[in-house]
């Protein structure tokens, strides 16, 4: 997984808000907190130079090791760009001792999880597994780090898969090579920094055996890492574990190449253009050179960030989203790496807004914050959202691993993460207003301006790919190769299992019928409150696909009493997240908040989901930023494939429509519409709070008697929700997007509900065909022949129904073999029995996925608010693994035979159909082509005109 500190703080669309002036300055200041619990560890360092954290955590059964690598992509060499990353990927292979995809038997296939990233400053590998598994996972990270095997076909095969992460996150998404490439390109001049982490194509084939090697050779090495774990263990096994596996690692002689490269300062302002072949909405981005995270004005450009682009009470959203309504997004981003890095501004303009407007529009913040300082509101709004965002990232325990590993490998100090809080909360309005005259001047500005590829003038052409050396490298040390079996070293043995401690749920029904769901499950200064309505898409008139969605969607933006900006500076000036939203079967209004400040949230969380005011204008500003997300979605393979799916399984059912709505129905919406949703299904018998994390059940009963106790249940009787029940109907269609970098590949069919006594079976059946790294379809597409960075199923159960799907993204060309292998593994999933060894190791993926998420405040208020929806006794939390392991192997056959038939399974394919719409019209005779111009998913056929 590639993650650069510019990926990391850079989304395609990253929601960003603000407030008025006005506004702001009624709101009173809320009070900063600063007391987070500091993570408590130990440090040492080897002989041999390698860097060791521990922090002991006693409350949860697993472990999470990484090792964090000081090389990343500013460290590839020249012509080689993606080299740290291809690398990432690299690791996961073979070692002396191992066999290739051996990690992923150690860690996924016991219930564990592993993954990696690679930032321009660090690449970093994490797993978390059950803490018996702790000595293993050492053994594993010590023999890839000492003996690598790095072949000619593991480095063949890994290349195709990042090829195709490429395509799929640079080359298919509309605004992918914006952020990807043209940002980072026409930020530095000097640095490299400059160039994409995940490479080229180009670079990425010019690449040969050697370069690799002797990359790997210079920056894999003890003194270049630092080994973190956090979790259940014996220190002093642990510190002997340690000894053992990673003290014979040798320390080379020669010194680690580091960066030397100085970025000159930006001394008057440029203009940078870009293109691409699917860009429905022009965006732009404005960059300065920043300082390094280490640098003490740090800490205030992360907060000027914060007030610019945090929430919706910033104030990019509310000048350029809310009130001009010249964005569909806008954001800022403080990338402060370990070496002086940059801040930006940016918008992803609405549909028939210039860039020149943006431009200006975005400018005139930045000299806002230039000649005044920020309010006192604002600054301590901004510093509850960033405190309380430091506390969600540590609630796992890799989190916490990660907060230490962050802080080592670009602040240069673990220590760093402890006093980060203090950092933020000792930022200034002065400090603010200082660091943007000096960062942030007009003549230091660079413009980056992204539109079409059919918007390039004539005299413009393409820059031509540059000659690339044939290598970059010599190598002439040590080459491993995997041990004969009889020769290999086994890896340690288990130690005993540590059982888990599950919360337990208390319930009570309020007097007006709210049924009431508190799970005290942490230590951790955090609650979520979710509350879920029993209403969703299936609510929607005919015609008007969308309008539950949008529903929950304006629930926040305004009720009787309070604004929809004073909804979002009320609620952001807590440091609470407050967010809201629909899917087929349910609405739901989820609250994150510190306990210290959880009254005044629930206050607000009960305003909005009671009151809400769905005002024509407000209703307005929703419509225009959901058509434009459609217009970009509609350019996005995945996603107009999985728009496609509803109406394509469920047609003529009342979810037989997209969930979201169209453009031609979301255009048709209005305030009545949302308002009789609300009436009829928002009350308080058809709605269940959960609250999870800091908080025991009697403050939760009390809190919900506050908040919801005089919320008045209707005379009228509740209307039941219909029954949906699909008739299988198969159908082949592609959906034509012409130059799209990649193609989508999904098979989909109706499955089966919650209550549905196989509901196990085919849980277990559709972990085996696609639940995990080490699952059938990525075994087949993936890691067997590289056609997609990843390949996945999924088994969604409802009320009385439910759906399957196996899908992945793949280039254009290969989209029929990929459907072939595909179909080829459902059909082998119902032909034989899955073996005892394979039944046994996704069965561990879904219990360890299970405990993972109840670990959470989130999490678990989540698994606990989906019981309830489908009448399942909440004490199924701790029936789970039983129920999983009880699942037998004729019992998963039995259900891919009759539920994941893939003859009675429809297919869409999302790309550019001139690649494959031949081959696959030869497969699928019956397939229907139609070009995304013509798309038109109101209607059962799903073309215009029709």
């Amino acid at each position: 997984m590639l993650r650069t500190a510019r990926a990391a703080g850079l989304a395609v669309f990253l929601a960003t808000t603000a407030l008025s002036g006005a506004a702001l300055a009624q709101a009173a200041p809320a009070a900063v907190r600063t007391e987070t619990p500091p993570i408590v560890y130990k440090e040492r360092t080897l002989p041999n130079g390698l860097k060791v954290f521990t922090s002991l955590d006693r409350t949860t059964p697993n472990v999470s090791v990484q090792v964090w690598y000081g090389v990343g992509s500013k460290d590839d060499p020249q012509g080689r760009s993606g080299f740290a990353h291809l690398f990432e990927h690299m690791m996961f292979k073979a070692t002396k001792n191992l066999p290739a995809e051996s990690i992923d038997r150690m860690t996924e296939d016991v219930g564990g999880f592993n993954n990696a990233s690679t930032y321009d400053d660090f690449t970093n590998y994490y797993e978390v597994v059950p803490a018996n598994h702790l000595e293993r996972l050492l053994w594993v990270e010590a023999e890839r780090l000492g003996s690598l095997v790095v072949d000619e076909a593991v480095f063949k095969s890994e290349r195709d898969v990042v090829k195709e992460e490429l395509r799929q996150r640079i080359l298919a998404s509309p605004y992918g090579r914006l952020f990807g490439l043209y940002l980072p390109q026409a930020t530095y001049t000097t640095h490299p920094y400059k160039r994409p982490g995940i490479g080229s194509i180009e670079e990425l084939d010019a690449a040969t055996i050697d370069d690799v090697r002797a990359f790997h050779q210079a920056y894999y090495r003890p003194d270049n890492a630092a080994l973190i774990v956090v979790g259940n263990f014996d220190e002093a096994k642990l510190n002997a574990w340690v000894d053992k596996y990673f003290g014979p690692l040798k320390r080379p002689a020669q010194p680690i190449t580091r960066v030397t490269a100085v970025e000159p300062p930006r001394t008057e302002p440029g203009v940078f253009n870009g293109y691409g072949p699917n860009v429905p909405l022009p965006a732009l981005a404005i960059t300065w050179k920043g300082p390094a995270a280490s640098h003490p004005d740090a800490p205030a450009l992360t907060v000027l960030d914060a007030i610019l682009s945090a929430g919706k009470s910033s104030r990019l959203y509310n000048s350029l989203v809310y009130e001009h309504q010249i964005a569909a997004e806008a954001f800022s981003v403080a990338d402060l790496p370990a070496q002086p890095g940059m801040f930006g501004v940016g918008a992803i303009m609405a549909s028939g807004k210039t860039l020149e407007a943006g431009e200006a529009a975005l400018m005139a913040e930045v000299k806002r914050l230039r000649d005044a300082p920020p309010t006192a509101a604002e600054l301590a709004e901004a510093k509850n959202e960033l405190i309380a965002g430091k506390l969600r990232e540590r609630e796992t325990i890799d989190g916490r691993g990660f907060a230490l590993g962050y802080a080592l490998l670009v602040d240069g100090d673990a220590a760093k993460a402890n006093t980060e809080v203090a950092d933020l909360a000792a930022v200034t309005a002065a400090d603010v207003q200082r660091v943007a005259r000096k960062y942030l001047a007009d003549n230091g500005r660079m413009v980056i301006r992204y539109r079409a590829e059919s918007e390039r003038p004539a005299t413009e052409t393409a820059p031509a790919p540059a000659t690339l050396p044939k290598t970059v490298a010599k190598y002439d040390g040590p080459v491993f190769a995997l041990a004969p079996e009889g020769q290999r070293v086994a890896p340690p043995p288990l130690a005993e299992p540590v059982a888990p401690v599950l919360p337990k749920p208390v319930e009570r029904t309020l007097p007006n019928g709210l049924r009431v769901i508190v799970a005290q499950s942490s230590d951790l200064p955090l609650v979520t409150a979710d509350l879920t309505v029993k209403v969703g898409a299936w609510a929607d008139p005919h015609g008007l696909a969308g309008t539950a969605a949008m529903t929950a969607n304006m629930l926040t933006e305004g009720t009787k009493t309070r604004s929809a900006q004073q909804v979002a500076s009320q609620a952001e000036a807590l440091g609470a997240t407050l967010s809201s939203g629909a899917a087929l079967e349910a609405s739901s209004v989820t609250l994150n908040v510190m306990p210290d400040k959880l009254d005044a949230a629930m206050a607000i969380m009960a305003d909005v989901a009671r009151n809400p005011a769905f005002a024509a204008e407000e209703l307005e500003r929703q419509r225009q930023q959901a058509l434009d997300g459609l217009a970009v979605a509609y350019q996005e393979p995945g996603s107009v494939a999985g728009f496609a799916a509803a109406p394509v399984v469920f047609g003529g059912t009342p979810f037989g429509h997209v969930p979201t709505g169209t453009p031609a129905s979301i255009a048709r919406l209005k305030p009545e519409h949302l308002m009789a949703i609300h009436s009829a299904w928002f009350r308080p018998d058809n709605a269940i709070l959960v609250l999870t994390g800091a908080i025991t059940p009697e403050q939760g009963f009390a809190l919900a008697e506050r908040a919801f106790g005089d919320w008045a249940k209707p005379s009228a009787p509740l209307a039941a929700a219909p029954a949906v029940r699909p008739v299988v109907r198969p159908r082949a269609v592609a959906i034509d997007l012409p130059g799209t970098g990649q193609a989508a590949v999904t098979v989909v069919g109706p499955a089966i509900a919650r209550s549905d006594p196989d509901y196990y079976p085919g849980v277990v059946a559709a972990t085996v065909l696609g639940g995990g790294y080490s699952a059938r379809l990525n075994q087949e597409i993936r890691i067997k022949r590289g056609l997609s960075y990843g390949a996945r199923a999924r088994l969604s159960t409802g009320r009385t129904t439910g759906s399957f799907s196996a899908s992945a993204q793949t280039k254009n060309e290969s989209a029929p073999e990929v459907l072939d292998l595909i179909k080829a593994e459902l059909t082998k999933l119902a032909a034989e029995p899955a073996s005892a060894e394979e039944l046994k190791a996704r069965k561990s993926v879904l219990v360890g996925g299970f405990g993972r998420e109840l670990a959470t405040t989130d999490g678990l208020a989540d698994i606990l608010g989906n019981l309830a929806l489908y009448g399942v006794p909440l004490d199924e939390i701790t029936a789970y693994t039983t129920k999983v392991e009880a699942v037998t192997a004729p019992q998963v056959q039995g259900f891919a035979g009759t539920v994941l038939d893939p003859a009675k399974a429809s297919v869409i394919v999302a790309g550019d159909a001139k690649a494959f719409a031949a081959p696959l019209k030869a497969k699928l005779p019956g397939l229907e082509v139609i070009p995304v111009d013509r798309l038109d998913l109101d209607s059962a056929s799903l073309k215009k005109g029709d």
